[in-house]
């Protein structure tokens, strides 16, 4: 559509930014809903984030998805923000309710609805995930409000962990029906044991992207058993090491281009209400 004077913006805020297919993601989508709206990306470093949320009231832009390094600060500058967000500490979608600017994070619900295309439900389930960062921590608090029985989370005890043990007490005090527990990833034993006794099992690392496609961290395939579920974040490659390990062994395998585009199509359900033609977006924009 072209762009008139009652063009709405959207935009993606966040650094660096030139790579996203978001912008052609969702003009796409605005184009065959026949809205008014355009969607432009803006390279904005975290000591940036107040200037950009204040040029977005002032431009009163419609909407924005926030990507790193602002998904954390960024929550300062917003009026409401939903109880997801609070409860992670992060956003990746803002709405302007006519001048009411609320912060949602939708990274967790992309987790879940990818599951829930192919069929798998987290609802009385163990998981067992592998990374403890902030993809990690939105899929962790999903999980939890989706009604996951247990999830076991390893992490390298570096210098991020103090940090990882303290969002998972915190989840810990919200859900005191639920388990949640957070191990030495170095611990191969009890990482063994965990995955012995889980439904699911997710790596929310950078494990398997380049340069480690050819890295998984679990090396032990004796642990795929049939009846595991085996789930990745990592999108590129779309079917990574342990993909490939478990898939080899029986599992019932989920990569993470799913969870990147439900995602982005739930930040759109927030945007317009409307639904995105998921299977339309996926073979248009990240097929090879």
């Amino acid at each position: 559509m072209d762009i008139s004077g009652k063009t709405r913006l959207f935009g993606l805020i966040g650094s660096p930014v030139e790579h996203s297919k978001s912008p052609a993601m969702y003009n796409y989508c605005f184009d065959k809903w026949k809205l008014d709206y355009k969607y432009l990306a803006f390279d904005v470093d975290k000591n940036q984030t107040s200037d950009a949320i204040q040029a977005f009231r002032t431009f009163q832009m419609k909407g924005a998805n926030i990507t790193m390094p602002c998904k954390q600060e960024v929550l300062k500058y917003l009026d409401e923000i939903s109880p997801a967000a609070r409860l992670v500490g992060a956003c990746n979608t803002i709405v302007n309710h006519d001048g009411v600017l609320t912060g949602y994070i939708t990274d967790g619900e992309g987790y879940i609805e990818n599951l829930r295309h192919e069929g798998v439900e987290v609802k009385g389930k163990k998981i067992t995930l592998l990374g403890a960062g902030g993809v990690s921590s939105a899929i962790q608090a999903q999980a939890l409000l989706d009604g996951a029985r247990e999830i076991a989370v390893f992490n390298k005890k570096d210098a991020f962990w103090e940090k990882a043990v303290a969002k998972a007490a915190e989840y810990q005090k919200a859900f005191p029906s639920q388990k949640i527990t957070v191990y030495d990833m170095d611990d191969a034993e009890r990482l063994a044991a965990e995955i012995r006794t889980s439904d699911i099992l997710s790596n929310a690392t950078r494990v398997g992207m380049h340069p480690l496609e050819n890295i998984s961290i679990i090396t032990d395939h004796s642990l795929f058993r049939k009846e595991l579920v085996v789930t990745d974040v990592v999108y590129e490659p779309e079917k990574t090491k342990l993909l490939q390990d478990a898939e080899a062994a029986g599992c019932k395998t989920v990569g993470g281009l799913g969870m990147l585009i439900y995602q982005g199509a739930a930040a759109a359900k927030l945007y317009t209400g409307l639904d995105m033609p998921v299977e339309e977006v996926k073979e248009k924009f990240f097929k090879k």
